[in-house]
């Protein structure tokens, strides 16, 4: 079963050379690694076709990673598509897992895993925010509904016959959980293999987290349950994550209200308390990797997450409502 990676990159820098790196020392090795340059302005393609990949050029700069996976996957001699992010750094076993897996089982068409406990940036958000991608992950069901292209395969006839990823998604968004969807709809099978851990080496800044959380992801992913109507529980959708919101916006409320009303910070303060026992599982894996001053810091991130994931969600229903009107 051959294994073709597909890496899309823009100006990868010193985490793009850890990923060739890691590759490079892959055992059993892949059949062939795919590099697809979006426009770098470094040495990315370089440095690529030095580690001995096969590198191609997406059509214009900046044409997106949907296009460049897509145009990867097309050229790809493997029966079987791994698609891995420029800023991730894989595991010696990880192309014989995978392998593994999907030779063990026919029917299964695609699968995924996460991001390890060990982020690569000992920066505080990045730290908080790749945790809290591999708790998420490690919680959720091993029959998946959606698919993940930072660590992520699928087998290539499967991939094509569904058309890829959508390339409506110009920029880093949710193409690949557009793509994961659509497998499901079909009747298709995604597993999570917990076990399929790569770090990720991305260095996270407020600003840039913001985007990816609201506008990359949070808003297109809240537009694509209203349009097919396929709302799952699991991964950061869960009941619990949905009431935590709401826990979030009821103690700013209260807050706001106990200005002229001073009882009201009591309705506060249990909104607060709620927040903690409804997420006490998470606070408590930050406890046992980070400690508690970490653990502090990320309770008051977390509360953040859900105040701007509910600021997404009625960006992306107000989105949808528009959609609605003009086609009507």
């Amino acid at each position: 079963m051959g294994v073709s990676v597909i890496i899309p990159v823009r100006d990868g820098g010193a985490p793009f050379q850890r990923c060739l790196a890691a590759l490079a020392a892959a055992a059993p090795p892949p059949l062939e690694v795919i590099v697809v340059d979006d426009g770098s302005r470094d040495d990315s393609p370089r440095w690529a076709a030095a580690a001995g990949a096969r590198v191609l050029t997406t059509p214009r700069p900046g044409s997106g990673p949907a296009v460049a996976r897509n145009l990867g996957a097309r050229g790809a001699a493997g029966d079987v598509l791994f698609f891995c992010d420029a800023d991730v750094e894989i595991r010696p076993e990880t192309i014989g897992r995978l392998q593994a897996a999907l030779a063990a089982d026919p029917a299964l068409a695609a699968l995924f895993g996460s991001y390890d406990d060990a982020p690569g940036d000992p920066g505080f958000l990045s730290q908080y925010k790749n945790l809290l991608h591999h708790y998420v992950h490690q919680q959720a069901a091993e029959q998946a509904g959606t698919f993940w292209s930072g660590c992520g395969a699928i087998r290539r006839a499967v991939f094509l016959e569904h058309g890829g990823f959508p390339e409506s998604y110009r920029f880093p968004s949710i193409e690949d959980i557009a793509l994961g969807v659509a497998l499901t709809a079909a009747g298709r099978r995604i597993r999570l293999d917990k076990g399929l851990q790569v770090k990720h080496l991305k260095r996270w800044t407020l600003a840039g987290l913001l985007h990816s959380d609201i506008l990359a992801r949070g808003v297109p992913w809240t537009r694509l349950i209203l349009q097919t109507g396929r709302m799952p529980n699991d991964l950061n959708l869960r009941t619990a994550s949905r009431l935590s919101v709401g826990l979030v916006y009821l103690a700013l409320l209260a807050l706001a209200a106990g200005a002229v009303w001073p009882p009201a910070w009591l309705a506060a303060g249990l909104a607060a308390a709620l927040l903690a026992w409804l997420n006490r599982d998470v606070y408590a894996f930050f406890w046992r990797r980070r400690g508690p001053l970490f653990t502090v810091g990320a309770m008051g991130m977390h509360a953040l997450y859900y105040g701007y994931n509910g600021l997404a969600l009625a960006l992306g229903l107000l989105l949808h409502l528009r959609d609605r009107a003009r086609a009507a």
